[in-house]
């Protein structure tokens, strides 16, 4: 029997009922809808809306619905229009009549509000765990290659050199604000919807603070009219997921590129990589390359929410239904990345002669603009005098090492026998010793860091 049948003389639409019908994804929130109809039962009870032999009874039943439920035994029917329809339907059958008084004061809109809220902090629970999973593994391996000298970039065009220490690391620390960007949402979503009704609140006496802390909330919404339409939560966390999902698609995009055989800094595990059909040599960086695609997915879903929410007038609409199956995607799509990715980083090989093979000697050219600073020469000045350097160097086809010191003279007289000292990868590597740099000993303080960061979860 429909919950809001009474007023109308025609069934609805067989059309209607497909588009309209939310069982087939909302059914998730079955164990989340059972829990809080349990606590929503000792309310009403409390406030003297139903006795207390009633609400044993209803709660009886509805420990019986839980249990068909995680068996994987609950029969749903086809009149059974959302899991809130099926589980107060199937509590009828159970107890009989008194099941109906189970609603008394509450409506879908407080309710569903309710159990999504509920399933998301799961979920966030879950998903914290995972990303924190992935931050050991970029720990484990960045601890491996702490005097690992690689090429960095920026532009896409080598720059300075860096650990590969360092590089991993830098992953490690998006990880951390996608870690407390989850945390902050999970308390802003901790609030419990549960007794505000349609939209006006209820006119029965429950103590929605003793029912929010029941429930697990750090507390109760203070506007009914708010609480049943807001979805921010939904809002930020698909932002938050779309957020990390790009954290990890450029996660990926380093690892599709230095397992380039042209770059050749990493080679992925056989159980992490693909071949092709055709070409019988080919090693694809495929888990990655569905991070990357699958980030578009991510960001999709925020885009279409925010959409969906941006002309809606005030209180419950339909339209929020949009809500689930995006946040439900996103979550799925997230959960099934992230272990993928953490098992790629936890084997990944990285190859370091071929990082050393890669460094050429115009990375340490800043190195030579600081050679000038340290003698006095302004750095605006001395970077021009390098990049006069730089030009002499490419016309000859010779590193700056292999110039001669007269040459170096010509451009500067303060250039003297120690500049060749420059030239040294892992010298100019262990001379950014400032805070968060890349030399082994900051990246040392990094580590520290990070394992004392790791610690801590969600709660």
């Amino acid at each position: 029997m429909a919950l809001w049948g009474g007023r109308f003389q025609e069934p609805t639409d067989g059309d209607l009922r497909a588009l309209n019908d939310s069982l087939p994804f909302d059914r998730r929130l079955a164990l989340q809808d059972v829990h809080g109809s349990i606590h929503y039962a000792r309310a009403i009870a409390d406030a003297e809306v139903i006795t207390t032999d009633e609400a044993e009874q209803i709660i009886t039943g509805l420990r019986q619905i839980l249990d068909e439920f995680e068996r994987e035994v609950f029969e749903f029917q086809t009149s059974d229009e959302d899991i809130h329809t099926a589980v107060e339907r199937r509590l009828i059958e159970v107890i009989g009549q008194v099941g109906g008084k189970l609603h008394t004061g509450r409506s879908r809109n407080d309710q569903v509000a309710t159990d999504f809220r509920l399933w998301v902090i799961d979920q966030i629970t879950r998903l914290d765990v995972q990303i924190r999973d992935l931050q050991a593994a970029l720990i484990a391996q960045a601890e491996q290659h702490l005097h690992t000298v690689m090429p960095g970039y920026t532009h896409l065009q080598p720059a300075q050199p860096i650990t590969a220490a360092h590089w991993l690391l830098s992953f490690f620390w998006m990880l951390v604000r996608d870690r407390e960007r989850l945390q902050d949402a999970y308390h802003r979503m901790n609030v419990s919807p549960l007794g505000s009704g349609a939209l006006a609140g209820t006119p029965f006496a429950i103590k929605r603070d003793e029912l929010a802390q029941n429930l697990g909330f750090i507390t109760y919404s203070q506007n009914s009219l708010d609480a049943v339409s807001d979805r921010d939560f939904v809002a930020e966390t698909l932002f938050v997921l779309a957020l990390m999902g790009t954290h990890l698609s450029r996660l990926a995009e380093d690892v599709i590129l230095y397992s380039n055989p042209a770059f050749g800094f990493i080679q992925l595990d056989d159980r992490y990589s693909t071949g092709s059909s055709l070409m019988p040599q080919k090693r694809n960086a495929d888990p990655m390359e569905l991070a990357r695609g699958k980030t578009g997915r991510l960001i999709g879903h925020l885009t279409g929410f925010l959409t969906t929410l941006k002309g809606l007038p005030s209180g419950y609409n339909k339209d929020l239904q949009e809500d689930k199956e995006a946040l439900f995607d996103s979550v799925d799509t997230v959960a099934k990345l992230l272990p993928v990715i953490t098992a790629v980083i936890a084997t990944l090989k990285l190859n370091r002669d071929q990082m050393h093979q890669a460094l050429s000697e115009d990375l340490l050219a800043t190195d030579l603009a600081d050679y000038l600073v340290r003698k006095g020469v302004p750095f605006r000045q001395a970077h021009h005098v390098v990049g006069q350097v730089v030009r002499h160097s490419a016309m000859r086809g010779v590193p700056f090492s292999q110039l001669e010191v007269s040459e170096f003279q010509t451009f500067s007289p303060l250039f003297d026998q120690d500049v060749l000292e420059v030239f040294d990868f892992r010298a100019a590597v262990e001379k950014r010793v400032a805070l968060g740099g890349t030399a082994p000993s900051a990246v040392q303080s990094q580590l520290e860091a990070a394992r004392k960061y790791l610690s801590h979860l969600i709660n």
